[in-house]
């Protein structure tokens, strides 16, 4: 369309040329007749006489003296006007994207109520293609990450083994457990607050005693891996540090490519990482348990959701009676609607009800209500209404 514009501009401009000269010759036409008849290069002589151009005195002789007798000022006035119109149009639209786009909208309407008929297959719009990575091209199996107390690592197919019951090298033990598919990646969490990816498929088989983490990833110097875990991209995880801090992020967040991993809870002074724990609802209530027995709980939806940080205080623990050993946050538990507790003290067992767990309620960040005898919790249940599993799920 615009080799077809500048094409009918340039035919436009030279006639309105063209004119220009009859014009003169008009204005002019007894003594344009003399030079024609009289001189022997009277196309010079007329270029010099009336300051015409090649173009201009080349159409002066090309008409024969009758039509040049008969020009009219009006017609060529006329004719000259309305290739000005046309110029300024044509001008105008190669001059601007947006007239440009209008004709030929204008145009590829008109040809289409011309020619076109209705479309005869349906239109779907797709997702961006991307390309596949080599795990989505391997079979999803099921697998079971075990991981020891001294960092050694190891693949298991299936879920239902049992990681407590395998054979660990003298000195070494079970400590976490994950369980997935293979073509998950498998997130693992070390002491000081960093997060490491790698692909299951390149771990060892649980048939052996594994491999240790720190011949395929680099954490900084004293730093221990306490965490695996396997979930979908979007799962939401709480993760908090038993200062009392904490925040939710995604799985996807925990992703790191890089052998020395990325940083992900940042830990006050002597703080360490707790279990980090999938959240499901933003019904679900967050139940904070210190050393000291305070009891707090607030809606988990509380937090701030973040990619990474210290997160926000979510029971308050004076600093000085954490720096003491004194008091830290013990126990985390995300409580569904309708859940109850049972708490194992020693040798007694105590049970709260929802009626007890709101006697706790407060705001999130406050210091929480002492429950007395509280202050040894062995172990704790939540008792909560049936929810169904995802298929990558992770315990300790």
């Amino acid at each position: 369309m615009t080799r077809r514009l500048n094409y009918r501009l340039d035919r436009v401009l030279r006639r309105l040329h063209i004119l220009e000269g009859l014009l003169v010759a008009f204005l002019n036409i007894d003594e344009v007749i003399h030079i024609i008849r009289t001189e022997d290069e009277p196309k010079q002589v007329l270029m010099s006489r009336f300051e015409l151009s090649d173009t201009q005195a080349e159409s002066i002789l090309e008409l024969k003296l009758r039509h040049l007798a008969k020009l009219e000022e009006m017609k060529i006035r006329g004719e000259q006007a309305e290739l000005e119109k046309e110029r300024d149009q044509l001008q105008a639209i190669l001059a601007s994207e947006r007239k440009m786009s209008n004709l030929l909208k204008k145009e590829l309407l008109a040809d289409s109520q011309a020619y076109g008929d209705a479309r005869r297959s349906p239109l779907h719009e797709r997702e961006e293609a991307k390309a596949l990575s080599e795990t989505e091209l391997v079979s999803a199996e099921p697998v079971t990450i075990v991981l020891s107390q001294m960092g050694w690592v190891r693949s298991a197919k299936g879920h239902d083994i049992d990681p407590t019951g395998l054979s660990y090298k003298a000195g070494d033990s079970y400590l976490a457990a994950a369980r997935g598919k293979s073509n998950q990646p498998v997130a693992f969490i070390d002491s000081t607050g960093r997060s490491y990816t790698l692909d299951p498929t390149s771990l060892p088989s649980a048939r052996g005693q594994g491999e240790p983490l720190t011949g395929k990833l680099t954490p900084p110097p004293g730093a221990a891996f306490e965490q695996v875990l396997m979930e979908p991209d979007d799962q939401k995880l709480l993760m908090a540090s038993d200062a009392g801090y904490g925040f939710i992020c995604t799985f996807a967040d925990l992703i790191s490519r890089n052998r020395a991993g990325k940083a992900l809870l940042t830990l006050p002074e002597n703080a360490k990482v707790m279990t980090p724990m999938a959240v499901h609802s933003g019904d679900d209530m967050l139940l904070a348990i210190t050393q000291a027995g305070r009891m707090l709980m607030f809606p988990v939806s509380d937090l701030p959701q973040m990619s990474k940080g210290k997160g926000n205080k979510i029971i308050s623990i004076p600093s000085a009676d954490a720096a003491a050993g004194v008091d830290k946050l013990q126990w985390l538990l995300i409580l569904p609607p309708g859940s109850s507790l049972t708490l194992y003290v020693g040798k007694r067992k105590l049970i709260m009800r929802d009626e007890d767990l709101q006697k706790v309620r407060a705001d999130r960040g406050r210091r929480g209500s002492v429950s007395r005898g509280l202050q040894r919790i062995d172990s704790v249940e939540v008792n909560a209404p049936a929810r169904p599993k995802s298929d990558a799920s992770s315990e300790e």
